[in-house]
C-alpha cells in the first residue's frame, strides 16, 4: 500500500492548518504557504477552496486518493447528510479509533501498531488500518503487547480524552464502540460540505 512519505510540515503550510501535531514548531515558524509566491496575494477560486479541504480530510486521515473517492461514494449511497457520513466513515477507521482511543499518539503511529498485528477486534487479530469497526465492536491489544513501549507511552503521556462513542478500558488495553459518532462528535476541523461540492461536480 502506497503511502505518503515528503515533508509533512509542507503539507499543513499549503493547508494553512497544522495538520501534524508533532510539527507545530515547523508550522509556527513558516504558518504560509510554501513556494516563492507562498508570501504573496493569491487570488483563491472556488474550486481551489474545495481542494484545499479535501486534501486537508484526506492528509488527516492518511487516506489515498482513490480510496478517498471510494468513502464518498459510500457515503453518498446512504441516507442523511453525504458529508456527515463520509466523516463517520473515516471516524470507524481501525486505525483512527486506536489513535481515538489513546493507545497511540498519532494516526500514522496507530497505523503502524495495527500493521504490525498489535490489535484485535472481537477476540480475532486484524492487521488492516482501514477496516471498518461497527457498533458493539471490541478493539483490544494483543495480550503480548500490552506493555509494548509505544502503547504504554502513549497513555502515559497524552492528555486528550477519549470521545463519547468510544468506552475505554485502560487496565484492560480494550475500547468498545458504543455508537456512531454523530457530527457534534467529530472534532476534526473540516468543512465537509465543500468536499461534498466538490465531488458533486
Amino acid at each position: 500500500m502506497a503511502r505518503y512519505t515528503g515533508p509533512r510540515t509542507k503539507r499543513s503550510r499549503r493547508a494553512r492548518q497544522l495538520l501534524d501535531e508533532n510539527k507545530a514548531k515547523y508550522f509556527d515558524r513558516r504558518p504560509y504557504p510554501p513556494g516563492e509566491h507562498g508570501r504573496g496575494r493569491i487570488r483563491e477560486s472556488q474550486y481551489l477552496v474545495q481542494l484545499r479541504e479535501k486534501q486537508k480530510l484526506r492528509h488527516v486521515y492518511g487516506v489515498l486518493e482513490k480510496q478517498f473517492r471510494r468513502y464518498y461514494q459510500e457515503a453518498n449511497r446512504r441516507s442523511g447528510i453525504t458529508g456527515t457520513a463520509l466523516l463517520q466513515i473515516l471516524e470507524c477507521r481501525l486505525d483512527n479509533v486506536v489513535y481515538r482511543a489513546g493507545f497511540a499518539r498519532t494516526r500514522p503511529q496507530a497505523r503502524q501498531l495495527v500493521n504490525h498485528g498489535h490489535f484485535r477486534v472481537n477476540g480475532k487479530k486484524v492487521d488492516i488500518p482501514s477496516y471498518q469497526v461497527r457498533v458493539g465492536d471490541v478493539v483490544s491489544v494483543k495480550e503480548r503487547s500490552k506493555e509494548t513501549f509505544a502503547v504504554q507511552h502513549a497513555i502515559d503521556t497524552l492528555d486528550r480524552s477519549a470521545p463519547e462513542w468510544l468506552d475505554v478500558d485502560v487496565d484492560k488495553r480494550a475500547a468498545t464502540v458504543s455508537l456512531v459518532p454523530s457530527r457534534e462528535q467529530i472534532d476534526t476541523e473540516i468543512k465537509e460540505q465543500l468536499v461534498v461540492e466538490l465531488y458533486s461536480k
